[in-house]
């Protein structure tokens, strides 16, 4: 008889109140996708489809704890950072990724698209300095590429420039979400730089770079390629778009169920 057990993985980052980005985007991500999730919170939100009304950053020894405490007892085959927030959380964060040599997905998650700073200015520079090099790939949109490299995404040729210059940074890969230009990401390696397009799909977009990020740990933990995995990654965010609800005043939530009935693990 096949082995039933799930894949355990980990996403390490902030709790969003009102259950469309972070931590609940993840773990929905996870669930849909045939994965058990475990999780890491950095710090509280008070947050809603209007905004990030306020942050409150736990310290890092509690994020310390919830780390040590998962690793001690599940075998976790991939982790995803998201929000966190402070530099002494991206130092605890990346002691305890490096010293349990726990392949990730860093999502630099900098600013919410509803509104909302998430990274603190000096946690910017510790996240370049620790976490990046230690990442199997980094997935920042334009915004965020341009806050890790200096550079202004405006089309390709600057995507490619900004993917370029993480690398320089020693990340192994880069992926540069191309949502706010043409809908195509551009994934770039030592070895390789390849073009991923996409479609422009209407809806509301609350979670949607969370749920892609948790897609893309998803199926790099299941033993995709990077490549077939940002593919399906793509697919599934796309579809969670598409089946995006309409709840709350200001931006609602995509739905991750929704883009498990559309797209299927092949």
């Amino acid at each position: 008889m096949a082995d039933k057990t799930p894949k355990v993985v980990l996403t390490i980052g902030g709790s969003d109140s009102g259950g469309g980005a972070g931590i609940q985007a993840d773990l929905k991500t996870f669930c849909v996708l045939g994965l058990h999730g475990t999780c890491a919170i950095t710090a509280i939100t008070a947050q809603n489809t209007l905004g990030v009304q306020r942050i409150f950053s736990l310290e890092p020894e509690v994020v310390a704890e919830q780390l040590r405490s998962i690793s001690d007892d599940f075998p976790v085959a991939f982790a995803k950072t998201g929000m966190l927030h402070t530099a002494e959380v991206v130092e605890a964060v990346a002691d305890h990724l490096r010293t349990r040599g726990i392949p990730f997905v860093l999502d630099p998650v900098i600013e919410a698209e509803a509104g909302g700073r998430l990274l603190r200015p000096d946690a910017v520079e510790a996240l370049i300095e620790q976490l990046l090099p230690l990442a199997r790939v980094v997935t920042p949109n334009i915004f965020e590429a341009q806050a890790l490299t200096g550079i202004e995404v405006r089309d390709r040729q600057t995507a490619d420039l900004a993917a370029k210059r993480i690398l320089e940074l020693r990340s192994r890969a880069a992926i540069i979400k191309g949502g706010h230009l043409d809908c195509i990401d551009l994934l770039m390696t030592e070895e390789q730089v390849i073009l991923l397009p996409g479609e422009r799909v209407r809806g509301e977009n609350h979670g949607v770079g969370c749920t892609y990020s948790a897609a893309l740990t998803a199926y790099l933990a299941l033993g995709y390629s990077l490549l077939d995995a940002a593919r399906l990654a793509k697919c599934f965010a796309e579809r969670a778009l598409l089946g995006s609800m309409r709840l709350g005043r200001g931006v609602g939530p995509v739905s991750q169920l929704a883009a498990a009935a559309a797209w299927r693990s092949p």
